[in-house]
């Protein structure tokens, strides 16, 4: 099945398009809002500003795809596989990636308030701001998510679940190429989280839950910890 038959059973009403494969396809621009893609081959594919609402990606490999500006809003991309995926821009407001792998993707500028990221793999992950707009991460719950060496500078993850999430060496800390913005983790839960050499130099924790975690090797000058409950139970002054 290639791109056209794709688009002409979906305007004639189908929906379920399982285990297609669409390996280096163009689907760009396209409307597939609630489309069954589940176990697909869709990598290296050029997806950007596609709309996927509610589509269902379970388990979908997405590895190298190109999804600039694609609305993948409320979608289902349970252990989908977005390896070097490249969703800059990208729409994840609601959507499920639990158990994803999202190992060195780029996820500059994506919206991923409310997504559900549990035990994801975000591992070298870049979720800097775009040039017109941060990453929000807000609400988001990454339970377990492996966040190891993933580049978080100027992120929204205001009250955000991390608990027991692994961010050894991430970088959360100021930059002034964003006019001085730091990584937002106002009233967020990190509740046994392994910060350890992770740079937090500058980075909002006001209000924040560490109770547990491992600060071992972390960089924490000029970090606003107002409110914070400290490893080790204490509130911070």
């Amino acid at each position: 099945m290639d791109v056209n038959e794709i688009l002409t059973r979906y305007l004639a009403g189908e929906r379920s398009f399982q285990q297609v494969n669409l390996l280096e396809a163009e689907l760009t621009n396209a409307n597939l809002s609630g489309a069954d893609f589940s176990y697909a081959d869709l990598r290296q594919t050029r997806l950007g500003k596609t709309n996927f609402h509610q589509a269902c990606l379970r388990e979908t490999d997405l590895s190298e795809a190109i999804l600039w500006g694609t609305d993948l809003s409320q979608a289902d991309l349970y252990r989908a596989i977005l390896r070097e995926a490249d969703l800059t821009g990208a729409k994840l407001t609601q959507a499920r990636l639990d158990e994803a792998n999202l190992i060195k993707a780029s996820l500059c500028g994506a919206n991923l308030h409310g997504a559900k990221l549990s035990r994801v793999l975000l591992i070298k992950a870049d979720f800097r701001p775009s040039s017109d707009q941060l990453t929000d991460l807000g609400y988001a719950v990454l339970t377990g998510a492996d966040l190891s060496y993933a580049d978080l500078r100027a992120t929204s993850l205001y009250h955000a679940n991390l608990d027991g999430a692994k961010l050894c060496r991430a970088n959360l800390s100021q930059g002034i190429q964003w006019g001085d913005m730091a990584a937002d983790l106002t009233e967020a839960s990190l509740q046994g989280a392994d910060l350890s050499y992770a740079n937090l130099n500058g980075a909002i924790l006001r209000g924040a839950n560490l109770c547990g975690a491992d600060l071992t090797g972390a960089i924490l000058t000029d970090a606003d910890l107002e409110g914070a409950i400290m490893p080790d139970g204490n509130v911070a002054g």
